[in-house]
This record gives C-alpha cells, sequence and structure tokens, in this order.
C-alpha cells in the first residue's frame, strides 16, 4: 500500500474510482496477459452508496451480467399522436445499482495482489519523458501511463461562440404504492406527452415490480430547473397519468449529465488517456455513458495486452455520428421543444433495431440514410447551415 511521502512506481495508474476507472480497473484485472502489471488506482473517497443507477440496451451477454439489478423485454415510447410499446426482440434493456458495482469491482482487485488503491486527490497529473507522474498528498507517484477519469471543467473550458452546452438533468423517485400499478417487463423510456415550455421534457419509469418503479422526470435543456418544479411534474404524472393519490418515496435520483459537441479529446500528451465523461464517452444527444464506457476499457485493455501500449485510436469514434449528435444538439439549444417531434419520428418510421444500432454508433451509411430520410428535414437543414457557419444556434426570443 503507498505510503506517505513516497515515490512509487507502477505500470499503470488510474485516477479516479468511479464507472470509468473502476470499468479499466476491472478490464485489467481480467486480462491474463496483464497479470504482472502493477496498477495504482487513486480515488477521493470509498464509494459506499448507492449514488446512481446505469441503465443500458445490449444484444450480447456482459461482463456485469451477474449484477444486473433489472431487465426487460420492451420499451414504451410515447407522445401526442403516437404511443407504441416495442417488443426488444433479441436485445434486452438493464440497469446496475451503483453500490452494486462499486462492490464487485472493488471485490475483484482485492484478489489481485499487483493493484494498490489509495484514497487520496490527485493535485496534478503530468506527462513526462518516460511516462506520468501524479502529485498527492501521500507522495509522489510514477507509472508508464496514467488513466484520467475526473470530469471535465467544463464551465471553465466553455466556448459557446463555437460549440453547444446542454446537460441532461432530472430528478427521480424511487416509489412504492398499494396497489398493482406498474408493467415490470416494459420500461417507459420517453414519455413525451406533458407540456414541453420550449425545452425537451419526458417522464422515464424503470419499474422492477408491479408496484415499485423509479419515476424520472429528465429534460434535455442548458439549465437545471429549482427541484421543486421535478418534483411538481413526477407527481402530476404519478396522479393524472397513473390515477395515484397514495405512494411511499423510498429513494431519490438526482443529476445532470453534460451534452455537449465540445472536443473532449481522448488523451492528454504521449502518456495520459482520458476516460469517461473527460473523454467523450457520454453519448453527446442521449446521455448515455454506460456501456461506451465498457467499449473503451475493452478497446484499451486489448491494445495494453497485445501491443504494450494503448491504441493509437483511442476510442475508435467514427466522425459522422459525431456530426449527428451536433445537429441534435442544435436543434435541441434552438428550439427544444422540437425534439419531441424528431424522436417521434425516429421511432414512428424506423424499426426499433436500427434505432439502437444508430444510437450505438453501429450503422451504415445506407442506414444513417434511412435515419435521417426518416425525420422532417427543415430542423435539421437549419442546423446544418449552423454548423457550416461555424455558429451554434440560439433559440430567436419573441
Amino acid at each position: 500500500m503507498p505510503t506517505a511521502d513516497s515515490v512509487l512506481e507502477f505500470d499503470y495508474l488510474i485516477v479516479g474510482g468511479g464507472a470509468a476507472g473502476l470499468s479499466l480497473a476491472y478490464h485489467i484485472a481480467q486480462e491474463p496477459r496483464l497479470a504482472d502489471k502493477n496498477v495504482l488506482l487513486i480515488e477521493p473517497e470509498a464509494k459506499a452508496q448507492n449514488d446512481r443507477t446505469w441503465s443500458f440496451w445490449t444484444d450480447e451477454p456482459g461482463i456485469f451480467d451477474g449484477i444486473v439489478a433489472h431487465e426487460w423485454r420492451k420499451i414504451a415510447f410515447r407522445s401526442p399522436g403516437f404511443e407504441r410499446v416495442f417488443d426488444l426482440g433479441r436485445y434486452r434493456y438493464k440497469t446496475i445499482n451503483g453500490l452494486d458495482y462499486y462492490r464487485f469491482v472493488q471485490q475483484a482487485l482485492a484478489d489481485k495482489p499487483n493493484f494498490s488503491v489509495l484514497r487520496g486527490t490527485v493535485e496534478q497529473l503530468d506527462n513526462t519523458p518516460t511516462g506520468v507522474r501524479a502529485t498527492t498528498a501521500a507522495g509522489t507517484f510514477t507509472a508508464r501511463y496514467g488513466f484520467d477519469s475526473r470530469p471535465p471543467n467544463l464551465a471553465q473550458l466553455k466556448q459557446p461562440q463555437k460549440h453547444r452546452y446542454l446537460l441532461q438533468h432530472f430528478v427521480g423517485w424511487e416509489i412504492e404504492t398499494e396497489t398493482d400499478v406498474f408493467d415490470p417487463t416494459t420500461v417507459e423510456f420517453m414519455d413525451f406527452r406533458g407540456e414541453q415550455q420550449h425545452e425537451a421534457r419526458f417522464i422515464y419509469v424503470l419499474p422492477t415490480t408491479t408496484r415499485k418503479a423509479l419515476v424520472e422526470y429528465t429534460l434535455f435543456s442548458g439549465t437545471p430547473l429549482p427541484k421543486a418544479e421535478y418534483e411538481a411534474a413526477i407527481r402530476e404524472y404519478l396522479r393524472d397519468t397513473l390515477g395515484l393519490s397514495t405512494y411511499r418515496v423510498v429513494a431519490e435520483e438526482v443529476g445532470a449529465i453534460p451534452m455537449t459537441d465540445h472536443p473532449l479529446p481522448t488523451r492528454h500528451g504521449a502518456h495520459i488517456f482520458n476516460l469517461g465523461t473527460l473523454g467523450g464517452r457520454a453519448k453527446p444527444s442521449t446521455g448515455y455513458a454506460f456501456k461506451r464506457i465498457q467499449q473503451h476499457s475493452a478497446r484499451l485493455v486489448a491494445a495494453l495486452a497485445t501491443t504494450g501500449h494503448p491504441p493509437a485510436d483511442a476510442t475508435g469514434d467514427k466522425w459522422q455520428f459525431h456530426l449527428f449528435d451536433t445537429l441534435l444538439l442544435d436543434i435541441m439549444q434552438r428550439r427544444g421543444e422540437t425534439t419531441r417531434d424528431v424522436f417521434r419520428e425516429l421511432f414512428e418510421r424506423n424499426p426499433l433495431e436500427r434505432i439502437f444500432r444508430f444510437l450505438d454508433e453501429q450503422t451504415s451509411w445506407a442506414d444513417n440514410l434511412r435515419v435521417m430520410n426518416s425525420v422532417t428535414p427543415g430542423p435539421f437543414m437549419r442546423s446544418i447551415g449552423q454548423v457550416l457557419r461555424g455558429k451554434p444556434g440560439r433559440r430567436k426570443i419573441n
């Protein structure tokens, strides 16, 4: 275990023990070809609370299937004029509780003698001629490669004249009812039937039993709301849509995920590689990140095990999907209320598998054209114009 006033050398140094840092650590721990590599994970505090959940869709088995809290075979999309419950076919929608994830990875690392964990804050992370150096209150640590999962300081980096900056922000209540209300086979993926108020606003419901569900009010916009407004929207949904007057709130989830086309580099210098949100792993137009984090970790570890170095292209991202994200962000920023229509057309006019593959950035050029042809072109053409001018769209105040 690292001690105060020490200067220790490792093969890999991971900064941050959240979803991305722990993901990379776990992937390294499961790779036999890296069993002789010494790894230091530095995190500010022990993860001992269920502070979040991660949800995702997938059509293949995953390394964290053993801790999946629940999975669903159907999703529902609802908006004025169009509602449909989709059977997921070969896909499943899954959710993982944060505390289960933290404990699972921490236990896996505890069994690996080549892993060390330091509770502390990295005050400075620098490239050196031969690797990286991390400065902490407990001492200085060096490694061949460093992996940084600390969140980006977008407030400091912002260039609003060039890029788009929104948040996916939400408040969710886990509620229990006295009667059967929910369908535990179906996720209410997006319910856009409420007032949009010039922004993209929807209800998201993850039911785990007929009497228990996470009910979340989610927005895509530039500024969070006072907490009371989220809570009022949840109460209205429970009362007017579900007919509930009696229920018990047993847990709460609050969050804000950056959604931006600000360029977030995948590396910093020769030896520091960025993870998670810092490395652009939160999908800019949806906020989904968990599966992208796992794919990134797997790509990094495969290269480390095969060549001894991270890959030259750390993520494998394709430019055309970055453009699609930018266009949707521009629409959200100019006229957020039309986001509902974009998603309605996507779900009304495309097979669900194509939508999932498109959002997973796995579609061919032909399918990309089919997706783009399924939505009304006007808003996208205006946003293409904004992109060509190099200026983000802005809402016009009447």
